[in-house]
């Protein structure tokens, strides 16, 4: 990215930070706290998938209507069946997108991270939210209103193109994750879902952020105790390695358990 280019970003994503607003438990940045790893967020937004080929231009036209909220771990941001009036971009932390029914039992749909959205759904087909959304640690995020968001896809259509692209990758994991649940057993979930969380490392297999053995079982759709069984045998078999709070997979996982 040149320095030009840059620059234009910053103003952009300068426009973000500057704005206020408040929202149940969401607390304003001050200016002292806006301030605090500023040029993080800046290059943070630019970063953002639905973002990272729009011109200068449509980055201003999206950053002006949005403002940085803090929310404090495990606070609900979309309670799935309500309507949609907000689209949301983490600048820190992270999310869990989940479904739960009347007893509480609870599937997680997906983790997200710094430089993803969501939200958009509701706004695009007024219809309520078809998820819930939870903070899994302190986070900060730009929350764009429904009406400022309809505004500017109606002012500028390239954009809605661009919301499309990643639309298109959500239904393909979505169809995997189905295929997944339909044709594979607990363990292959389980590895499959280890995989998918892991980044290259050193030569390794990495996952950052270790999930519980809840959030995992939520995830594949078993109990945590058959999910503690597999992750101990795992670790047994020195197939992963649990360290602080990251699991290395250095060695290929067994193709059944």
């Amino acid at each position: 990215m040149s320095d030009m280019y840059q620059e234009q970003v910053s103003d952009a994503a300068r426009c973000v930070l500057n704005r206020g607003g408040h929202i149940g438990s969401a607390q304003l940045l001050s200016k002292r706290d806006a301030g605090t790893g500023v040029n993080n967020k800046r290059a943070m937004l630019s970063k953002v998938l639905v973002f990272s080929d729009l011109a200068t231009e449509d980055l201003r036209l999206i950053a002006d209507q949005g403002v940085v909220r803090a929310y404090p771990k495990n606070t609900v941001l979309i309670n799935e069946g309500d309507l949609g009036e907000s689209f949301y971009v983490i600048l820190e932390g992270r999310v869990k997108v989940y479904v739960s029914d009347e007893e509480g039992k609870e599937v997680i749909l997906n983790i997200q991270g710094p430089g993803e959205y969501f939200g958009e759904l509701a706004l695009i087909d007024s219809a309520p939210r078809s998820a819930s959304v939870m903070t899994l640690e302190q986070s900060q995020l730009a929350v764009v209103s429904k009406s400022d968001f309809e505004r500017c896809l109606s002012e500028n259509p390239r954009i809605a193109l661009e919301l499309i692209r990643p639309l298109v990758h959500r239904i393909r994991s979505l169809t995997d994750s189905v295929k997944n649940l339909a044709l594979l057993d607990v363990y292959g979930r389980v590895a499959r879902t280890l995989l998918d969380l892991s980044t290259e490392r050193g030569g390794m297999l990495v996952i950052e952020e270790r999930p519980t053995h809840q959030d995992i079982a939520s995830m594949v759709g078993a109990s945590r105790e058959m999910v503690s069984r597999i992750m101990k045998d795992l670790i047994t078999g020195g197939y992963i390695q649990s360290k602080n709070k990251t699991i290395i997979i250095p060695r290929k996982l067994p193709h059944a358990w």
